[in-house]
């Protein structure tokens, strides 16, 4: 064997050890069903969330599923039907807070959906029972609350702060509460699978804006995750540009808040540790040019190294 092939070769392994490694540093696949705030009910927010090479998935936030479900297969992403998809792969859905946002495709695609369980706070599971899943604005679907009951879902209300087993899956979740506008409440949920964690954060505003301390809380809960490299990613809205003033929010954030927030968080877990770090970056509002604004301002304000990714409908990501 000549020179030139034993470099070949040597690097062909190289390669193969890189990727395998790769592989092995991933902990979670990602699937959005929807990813937008705002007007667009063909995309809104809604994510697939499994433990790796499983098709047990939960979905966080549930305001677009069908469309979202239809958009992955076109990208080869389920090489199954949608129907079983919705049936078979789902086997629970996290919602943050009972805007129409976040639970008009869980409403819509119950008729068609399987036995399984829906988690939320009691708050928000509240606002389900009693003005969605009622038998007026819609049959329940669920095994509490008003009307007949079909029970074709489980309505499991989580204790913030308390681990909850994740029913047909192998993970656990805890909820934390989140300030979205008074009165308004909205729930961040911090998901474990073994040794990994991914936190999804529904809609929220920032402290400072809130006069609140739930993401300050928050972010200590999840510092010595980060030190100690068992966070996979933060999923966490930025819903307008920063032009936007913060009379509006309306219990949303900016990019200015957005980063504002990190650095709080990276003041908690030191220098350096946030580099790299994942964020997903979730509830755009509409039009393009908000979202484009969006992106730009987030990627020339980010001054602590982080991985910004703004997920795609319908594309498969990891973690």
């Amino acid at each position: 064997m000549n020179t030139i092939n034993r470099y070949l070769i040597g690097l062909l392994l190289i390669t193969i050890q890189l990727f395998a490694q790769q592989k092995q540093n991933t902990a979670f696949e990602v699937v959005p069903l929807g990813v937008r705030g705002g007007i667009d009910e063909k995309n809104l927010s809604a994510y697939l969330v499994a433990p790796i090479h499983t098709h047990d998935y939960i979905c966080l936030d549930a305001g677009t599923i069908n469309s979202g479900i239809e958009k992955a297969i076109t990208n080869k992403v389920f090489n199954v039907s949608p129907g079983e998809v919705l049936r078979k792969y789902i086997k629970g859905y996290f919602i943050s807070h009972a805007h129409l946002d976040h639970v008009s495709g869980l409403i819509i695609n119950s008729p068609a959906d399987s036995s399984k369980t829906v988690y939320a706070t009691k708050k928000c599971m509240e606002t389900m029972e009693n003005h969605y899943f009622n038998g007026e604005a819609w049959a329940n679907f669920g095994d509490e609350g008003l009307g007949f009951k079909l029970k074709k879902y489980h309505f499991q209300t989580l204790v913030v702060g308390e681990e909850t087993k994740i029913t047909n899956t192998t993970m656990t979740v805890k909820a934390f509460a989140l300030s979205h506008g008074n009165p308004f409440e909205s729930t961040a949920f911090l998901i474990q699978n073994g040794n990994d964690y991914v936190l999804y954060l529904g809609d929220t505003g920032p402290d400072s804006v809130e006069k609140s301390d739930k993401l300050n809380l928050l972010w200590q809960t999840i510092t010595p995750l980060i030190q100690n490299k068992q966070l996979r990613g933060i999923f966490i809205e930025v819903s307008f540009p920063n032009e936007q003033l913060d009379s509006s929010l309306f219990g949303h954030l900016t990019p200015n808040h957005l980063m504002k927030e990190l650095h709080v968080l990276s003041g908690l877990t030191g220098n350096e540790t946030l580099k790299n770090c994942k964020i997903i970056i979730t509830h755009l509002k509409p039009p393009t040019q908000n979202i484009l604004k969006i992106q730009e301002q987030l990627q020339k304000q980010n001054d602590l190294g982080l991985q910004l990714l703004f997920p795609e409908q319908g594309k498969r990501f990891e973690l």
